[in-house]
């Protein structure tokens, strides 16, 4: 009982490999026809119609290696940026909403506030 399911069971692999391998040899033969098919004369100049129909060029790949994140770059503390946190600060606005609006991060923010006496203290419970 259980060994004629299994024997069917290799049947049934064995006739879906073979509709596999044949679905490949058409999938194959038909993807060779399509520049002929569009009008093309070379695998060439279909591809390049291809990436033309795409949006034109790729974007170059990032630097670094692979798998790895690029780094972002720091953002420059002036002198300027500091007086618009310092200002920010003073009519109310939140750290984080001073951040995104400035584009440093929250903890430059908290740097800058604490700089010009601005962090409020903790009262010990």
């Amino acid at each position: 009982m259980v060994t004629d399911k299994i024997k069917a069971l290799a049947e049934l692999k064995a006739q879906a490999a073979k509709l596999e391998a044949r679905v490949m040899i058409e999938r194959e033969a038909a993807l060779a026809s399509l520049p002929e098919k569009y009008g093309y004369e070379s695998l060439k100049a279909f591809i390049k119609a291809l990436k033309q129909a795409a949006g034109g060029k790729r974007k170059a790949k990032r630097q670094g290696k692979p798998g790895r994140p690029r780094k972002r770059k720091r953002a420059k503390i002036t002198a300027e940026i500091k007086a618009q946190v310092k200002a920010a600060v003073e009519s109310g606005e939140s750290g984080s909403a001073i951040a995104k609006s400035l584009g440093v991060s929250v903890q430059s923010v908290q740097n800058i506030k604490k700089e010009f006496g601005l962090v409020k203290t903790r009262t010990a419970s």
